[in-house]
C-alpha cells in the first residue's frame, strides 16, 4: 500500500513537471538579437514624397517647366507650332492697326490744315480766273477741294475757249459740265479718304474668329495629352489650356481697337465728305454768279 502510494507521488510529480515543460512561457526559445534600426528610406523612395513636399517641385509641374511663372511670352514659347502662327498673325495685325491710326491721324491732320488755308484764299478771289488760279497753286496740290475747284474753272475755260458763250446761250450747258467735272472729282473723294479702312474692317470682324481658332486647335492638343499622360490633373494640363486662351486673348487685342479706329475714321470721312459737298455748292453759286456778271 505504501509502495502503490509512493508510486502515485512520482507520477504526479512527473506530470506536473511535463505540464510545466510544455507552457508556452517556459518553453519560449531565447530571443534573437534584435537588429539595431531599420534600413533608412532609399532617395528613390523618398523621392515621390518630398516632391509632394516641396512647392517649387508643384510649381514646375504646373508651369510646364517655367519654375511656377507662367507669363504671356512662356506660353507663347511653350504653345504648338499652329498656335504660335496664329498669335504671331494677331500680333502683327495689331501693329499695322496702330501704325494706321498713327498715319491716319497725321492724313487728316494735314488735310484739314490745307484745306483750312485753301477755303480762306478761294474765298478771296474775285473772278473764275482767280479761282482758278488759287485752286492750281502748288501749295495746294493734292487737296480734295482745291481739286473740285481747278476742275470746274478748267472746264468753264474750256468752253470759252472753243468759242461757247458761257455768259450767254450756253451758260447753263456751261454750268451743267462745271457740275459734272465737280462730281467726278467728288466720286473719288471717298476712295483717297477710305485707305487702310478695308483692312481695319477686316482685322476687327475676323480677329476674334482667328483667335478661336487657335484656342480651339490647343485645347485639343491639351485633350489629348490627357489622354496619352492617363491622368485628369488639372495641374498638368493648365499650362496648355492658358496657352489656347492666350491666342483668343491676342484676338480681342487686335480687333476692338481696330473695331475703334474703324468707327473713327468712317466718322471723319463723312464729316469731310459734308465739308466738300457744301463747297461743292459754293463752288457753283460762285461760277454761276460770275457767269451771271458777265466775267
Amino acid at each position: 500500500m505504501l509502495n502503490s502510494k509512493k508510486t502515485n507521488i512520482l507520477l504526479a510529480m512527473a506530470g506536473a513537471a511535463a505540464l510545466m515543460a510544455s507552457s508556452p512561457v517556459l518553453a519560449q526559445a531565447p530571443a534573437e538579437p534584435t537588429p539595431a534600426a531599420a534600413p533608412a528610406a532609399t532617395p528613390t523612395a523618398m523621392a515621390p514624397a518630398a516632391d509632394a513636399a516641396n512647392p517649387e517641385s508643384m510649381n514646375e509641374a504646373v508651369g510646364g517647366g517655367h519654375g511656377g511663372d507662367i507669363t504671356p511670352i512662356s506660353m507663347f514659347m511653350e504653345a504648338t507650332v499652329v498656335v504660335k502662327v496664329v498669335m504671331a498673325g494677331l500680333l502683327l495685325a495689331s501693329i499695322l492697326s496702330w501704325t494706321l491710326l498713327l498715319i491716319k491721324l497725321f492724313e487728316f491732320g494735314a488735310l484739314n490744315r490745307k484745306t483750312d488755308n485753301f477755303l480762306e484764299s478761294f474765298r478771296g478771289a474775285r473772278t473764275i480766273a482767280d479761282m482758278r488760279a488759287v485752286s492750281t497753286q502748288e501749295e495746294f496740290d493734292g487737296n480734295p477741294l482745291a481739286d473740285m475747284a481747278a476742275a470746274a474753272t478748267e472746264e468753264v475755260e474750256l468752253s470759252r475757249q472753243a468759242g461757247l458763250s458761257v455768259t450767254g446761250d450756253h451758260l447753263d450747258s456751261a454750268l451743267g459740265r462745271a457740275a459734272a467735272a465737280v462730281t467726278a472729282v467728288q466720286s473719288g473723294l471717298a476712295l483717297r479718304l477710305s485707305g487702310g479702312q478695308q483692312f481695319l474692317a477686316s482685322v476687327g470682324s475676323i480677329g476674334p474668329f482667328v483667335g478661336l481658332f487657335g484656342t480651339v486647335y490647343g485645347i485639343m492638343n491639351s485633350f489629348i495629352g490627357i489622354a496619352q499622360s492617363n491622368t485628369t490633373n488639372l495641374a498638368v494640363v493648365a499650362p496648355g489650356i492658358a496657352e489656347a486662351l492666350l491666342a483668343t486673348g491676342i484676338g480681342l487685342f487686335a480687333a476692338i481697337p481696330a473695331v475703334v479706329f474703324y468707327n473713327y475714321f468712317n466718322t471723319r470721312i463723312a464729316a469731310y465728305g459734308t465739308r466738300a459737298d457744301g463747297f461743292a455748292a459754293e463752288l457753283l453759286n460762285g461760277i454761276s454768279r460770275q457767269l451771271d456778271k458777265g466775267a
